[in-house]
């Protein structure tokens, strides 16, 4: 067993009240002692350190009820840093910024031209290799930081990169943002980053995310949509809790995400979780259960379907737990949730239990902001040592 160092337990220490305070929102000394257990000198120790480097602050006092001095409140500094997220549909860009302690302190949206059909892109992840050899894009023009006037289409001659840009801007404001996470459909490369197949987005262009660093003054990170949802449904939904389980995407796309020993897995090729393309009886699995074709079809039938594709990936992965996200897992709720459970029951003699996704709103910003909000933790608040 590896001994701690008095650096790295310093290190643990802090990152533990760090984190403490960002559950907690404030704490006081005493508060921080009976939480962590560590000893009077050390919370003390720890509480300067962190003020010197500007990571928390006294925002208050309590124990006006009681004799005797007061305590006083420590926060964590939330204008330390600024992260964004971004979901990239095929009709609209929707950006939120948040600050280190995850409130939201800025929003914005644009539409997207939809012109282009949809027909080959309904899969979330895979559609048709990309022309990888086209250009990336230059350096920074004038304006690229200008805000972008909400409600507005693209003008013309207004690429995809210069919408992003803009939202992002708009919705930053006057702040600098420490990170910038984008979900957006289809197959994420896990080594260049870049979109490796075709997302049916208006305007997406090979490269498009080396472009969008050049535009950007933060680091972006391009992630697919459905990978993110489920970092928002580990996090905050369904599977808050659970080490292993599978996020079905049930909307005008299709496509799953797999997180296993609490982890995220994208696959070798980033393809991971790419169900939609999956052949079942009458149709492809996206045929069959996207939000365009199941109009007019009873529970049962749908139940029926949505069981028949969640089985594969029960029989290979056997992770307890699936999840229904998208248009119709939510609105689906408990009914659906337990119809598909007893349906997936008869197919396999794996238990799993299945459940609606509860998180509010924007499942796919939420795990893009969450996304960005980890990396701003691990490179503010420092990484936990092994």
């Amino acid at each position: 067993m590896k001994t701690a160092t008095p650096q790295m337990a310093r290190a643990i220490n802090d990152r533990l009240a760090l984190d403490l305070l960002l559950e907690h929102g404030t704490l006081t000394a005493p508060q921080l002692r009976a939480l962590t257990g560590l000893s009077r000198p050390t919370v003390s120790d720890l509480i300067e350190r962190l003020r010197v480097n500007g990571l928390i602050a006294v925002v208050g006092e309590s124990g006006e009820d009681r004799r005797g001095p007061n305590a006083r409140v420590y926060g964590i500094v939330a204008d330390r840093a600024h992260v964004a997220g971004v979901d990239v549909r095929r009709d609209t860009v929707n950006v939120t910024v948040a600050d280190i302690t995850g409130r939201t302190v800025g929003s914005a949206a644009r539409p997207l031209e939809t012109g282009r059909p949809l027909d080959a892109a309904r899969s979330l992840k895979t559609a048709g290799p990309l022309d990888t050899a086209g250009p990336a894009g230059a350096g920074r023009p004038a304006g690229a930081g200008q805000s972008v006037e909400p409600g507005r289409s693209g003008e013309p001659g207004d690429d995809l990169v210069t919408i992003i840009a803009g939202t992002v801007a708009e919705a930053a404001g006057h702040r600098s943002l420490h990170a910038v996470v984008v979900g957006a459909p289809g197959m994420v490369n896990p080594h260049s980053g870049e979109l490796a197949t075709d997302n049916g987005v208006p305007g997406w262009r090979p490269n498009l995310l080396q472009a969008l660093r050049h535009r950007i003054d933060a680091p972006v990170t391009l992630e697919n949509e459905v990978n993110l949802a489920a970092v928002a449904e580990h996090r905050i939904g369904s599977a808050r809790g659970r080490k292993d389980f599978v996020l079905l995407w049930l909307d005008d796309g299709v496509g799953a995400a797999v997180t296993l020993d609490g982890r995220l897995r994208r696959g070798a090729s980033g393809g991971a979780g790419e169900v939609g393309t999956l052949g079942l009886r009458g149709g492809s699995f996206c045929d069959l259960v996207s939000t365009e074709f199941i109009g007019g079809l009873d529970r049962d039938s749908l139940a029926a379907r949505i069981a028949e594709g969640a089985f594969a990936s029960v029989a290979v992965l056997d992770p307890g737990l699936v999840v229904l996200g998208g248009e119709t897992g939510r609105s689906g709720g408990d009914a659906l949730a337990a119809l598909v459970g007893e349906r997936l029951a008869a197919l396999s003699p794996v238990p799993t239990q299945v459940r609606p996704s509860t998180v509010e709103g924007n499942a796919i910003l939420h795990g893009a902001l969450l996304t960005a909000l980890s990396i701003a933790h691990r490179d503010v608040f420092g990484e936990v040592p092994a």
